[in-house]
């Protein structure tokens, strides 16, 4: 069976528990080390959905940015 894909605020949430994790100071280093290496791999993928996001909005949009106060 496929393994679901997390959504965007899940994966958030999991890079958020990371950084509290290490912030705390007390993992080991190897443990500190991959938790770092994850949470940069999660950060890479949610900075690339909220490029894919804007770029369908400006597709969406026909090219023009709409400030959020003047939005529908």
């Amino acid at each position: 069976m496929a393994k679901k894909q997390a959504s965007f605020e899940e994966k958030l949430m999991e890079l958020e528990g990371l950084v509290r994790k290490m912030e705390g100071g007390s993992l080991p280093l190897s443990e500190a080390l991959a938790a770092y290496e994850s949470g940069m791999k999660l950060s890479k993928e949610l900075t690339q959905e909220l490029s894919d996001a804007e770029k369908r909005m400006l597709e969406l949009s026909g090219g023009e940015t709409v400030p959020m106060e003047d939005a529908p």
